[in-house]
């Protein structure tokens, strides 16, 4: 099996989060490429994930909908563009299933649904569990800007937080 050359972090314009953590690759895999499991931990509590759609293939659709703790709902369509089994999943909102270019529109600055970005995620066996790797790459420094500034990094943080705690009650 050949992976694909990992993308290079440029701090202008992208944003990483990587951890080691304590559980298996094999089941941060499923936790990222089951909806049943994705929806337990994928979204930052107080929110919740409502709804996933799964089809994991290389052009295939990525879409859950975030609710937030007065019930608006917000859904987030993509696309993946690589799938690596238990290695590396890559998907974007600038695309949507089948190839299709996304119409992103604003409806607010602190909405994720007309957010440009391509997400890398990178996962590699160490010893005792899982080198997690999250990039998001993006068009310029003002998206990058605002992803950080809606909580890219607490948000996808507590996110892991949830995921590892998640696995773990399933052990």
């Amino acid at each position: 099996m050949s992976f694909s050359k990992p993308q290079p972090f440029n701090p202008r314009l992208d944003l990483l989060l990587e951890r080691v953590i304590d559980v298996p690759v094999e089941k941060v895999w499923a936790a990222w490429t089951v909806p049943e499991q994705l929806m337990r931990w994928f979204t930052p509590a107080p929110w919740s994930t409502v709804a996933c759609e799964i089809d994991l293939r290389p052009g295939g659709r990525f879409h859950t909908v975030m609710r937030s703790p007065d019930g608006q709902e917000f859904p987030n369509l993509g696309c993946y563009l690589e799938v690596i089994e238990y290695r590396k999943l890559i998907w974007t909102s600038v695309l949507e299933p089948g190839y299709r270019p996304a119409k992103l529109s604003a409806v607010s600055d602190l909405d994720c649904a007309d957010l440009a970005f391509t997400a890398v995620l990178t996962l590699e066996p160490v010893e005792g569990g899982t080198r997690y790797s999250a990039l998001a790459l993006h068009r310029d420094e003002a998206d990058r800007k605002r992803h950080e500034d809606i909580g890219f990094h607490d948000g996808w943080g507590k996110a892991l937080d949830q995921l590892v705690e998640y696995i773990r009650s399933r052990s």
